[in-house]
């Protein structure tokens, strides 16, 4: 079957055999390209939504795998059972995402891998999830018409990062390719826009924005 190439990529970055909850799953598209893969031995699909979680069950009846992929109704981390060891949220803000597992610690000790793709906010991502125990095992960038898109993978363990690590993402940073140079110009760009139109008094953002462009000019 054909998916897009960010869900694609997604699955790329899932270990063989895992157990996994796709959380946020849409139409389950996911689920059923790496059950018919044969790459997971388990797949829960998950939405907080009645009418996504619908679609996902006539995908999932469509394709005859009603037997290898459970649905679950609710909220986040709420769907998860101590038999999934992989997490995966695609296409929502990083911040959601973020308070998804903040209020979840005795959940989130039992997850080993991690697989994010916020549609922003990704510092804060790298941040938050390298604080609370995993390190970034692999991140990659793809374009699906304009827009880029950052996934990153998790996994349980330490490392120790600087600014430009969170900031740029230390392996995107390391293996920079010219869709990185193209992300982070328009990054770039984006901040010079709103230089421009930031108040005087917006000091303090006005500081954190320069120092931006500044690392993003010292590193492309």
């Amino acid at each position: 079957m054909k998916i897009n190439d960010r869900l694609k990529k997604i699955g790329d970055l899932v270990d063989t055999n895992s157990s996994i909850l796709d959380i946020g799953c849409d139409h389950a598209l996911l689920d059923i390209y790496l059950v018919k893969e044969g790459k997971v031995k388990k797949a829960i699909a998950a939405d907080i939504k009645e009418g996504p979680l619908k679609n996902a069950k006539e995908n999932i009846k469509k394709y005859k795998l009603d037997d290898k992929i459970e649905t679950r109704l609710g909220d986040g981390l709420d769907t998860y059972t101590a038999d999934i060891d992989t997490v995966i949220v695609s296409g929502m803000g990083g911040r959601t995402i973020i308070g998804m597992f903040k209020y979840k610690p005795n959940i989130v000790k039992k997850i080993n891998t991690l697989i994010l793709s916020p549609n922003n906010y990704q510092e804060d991502i790298r941040r938050f999830f390298t604080s609370i125990g995993f390190y970034i095992d692999n991140e990659i960038l793809i374009k699906e018409g304009k827009i880029i898109y950052q996934i990153i993978k998790f996994k349980r363990g330490k490392k120790k990062y600087n600014k430009k690590d969170y900031f740029f993402g230390p392996i995107l940073l390391k293996n920079q390719n010219k869709l990185f140079i193209e992300y982070y110009k328009r990054e770039l760009k984006s901040r010079e826009i709103i230089l421009d139109l930031l108040p005087k008094n917006y000091r303090l953002r006005k500081y954190k924005v320069k120092k931006e462009i500044k690392l993003i000019k010292e590193n492309i």
